[in-house]
């Protein structure tokens, strides 16, 4: 028989890592603050705990699928022993919320894994899915193959917060994007060009982001920042401009005012002859 699994939290990741654990042929137990979102789960198979307690009963590997840390003291709180259970918790915090939920569960018998999920729910389970993992080696080595039904696994460290810093880190720069791409909308909307229109050519700019990430990266790491071709000054007068155009168009400020506020400290200090790889120095330090 493959390895039983509890599941707690059943909003949609929860429901689909559910989906994708049965599909696999793992018993699964769930719970659920509202009992009938275990309704169809159910119905597939899924075994429903009338309480916290008897769902981590249930298996020695638990999966927390919930909106944030504090849920998980909220519902693993109301359960006496933990001794000899592995938590993974999938939900979202901060990097030292999660650390110190790791000490939390230990403290208590537990041994803990973070995780970062990195997909949306419909791509659970599918080659596409894949999901950042944290905490002890030996712990993840042990679970890799079960936990690989939700989506492909990687361990970024032993630290707790590790695999919240990489999936944050990825959300920093996707949910940016999404509003660039929005206000970028807005700019040409204000002239009544609608976003199908703008769709395509904002995906070729990301696609020029994606070629330019590499090198760039290489640069932040050694801290050289030859100023050959794009410089701050330069691209500091485009975010000017993106800003005045904005301002004509009567849309919100704050986005191009952010960015544009980057370049300006930047060049305040003396570095607008760099590339603008620079502007990391005032990312990391801001004051």
């Amino acid at each position: 028989m493959k390895q039983p699994v509890t599941l707690i939290g059943l909003g949609p990741m929860g429901k689909a890592m559910v989906h994708a654990l049965l599909d696999a042929g793992h018993p699964v137990t769930v719970w659920n603050r509202t009992a009938s979102r275990a309704d169809d789960v159910v119905a597939r198979g899924a075994v429903r705990a009338a309480a916290p307690a008897e769902a981590v009963r249930a298996a020695d590997l638990v999966v927390l699928s919930l909106t944030d840390y504090a849920a998980m003291y909220d519902v693993l709180g109301r359960v006496e022993d933990l001794t000899g259970k592995v938590v993974v918790n999938l939900s979202s915090d901060s990097p030292e919320v999660t650390r110190e939920a790791a000490k939390w569960a230990e403290q208590r018998g537990a041994r803990f894994l973070t995780g970062g999920v990195m997909v949306p729910a419909p791509m659970i389970g599918t080659e596409a899915s894949y999901v950042y993992y944290s905490g002890s080696k030996d712990l993840f080595d042990a679970h890799e193959k079960t936990l690989g039904v939700i989506g492909k696994p990687h361990h970024m460290g032993t630290d707790p917060g590790l695999a919240q810093l990489f999936y944050q880190a990825n959300l920093d720069v996707f949910l940016t994007a999404l509003s660039a791409f929005l206000h970028g909308s807005a700019l040409l909307g204000s002239a009544g060009v609608p976003a199908k229109d703008f769709a395509p050519w904002a995906a070729q700019v990301l696609q020029l982001v994606i070629q330019f990430l590499p090198r760039s990266a290489e640069q932040v790491d050694a801290d050289e920042h030859p100023g050959d071709l794009s410089t701050v000054t330069m691209m500091g007068a485009t975010a000017d401009h993106v800003l005045a155009a904005s301002e004509e168009a009567g849309i919100d400020l704050e986005l191009p005012r952010a960015i544009k506020s980057h370049y300006d400290r930047t060049i305040a200090a003396g570095k607008g002859g760099d590339n603008w790889t620079r502007l990391i120095d005032g990312i990391r330090n801001p004051g």
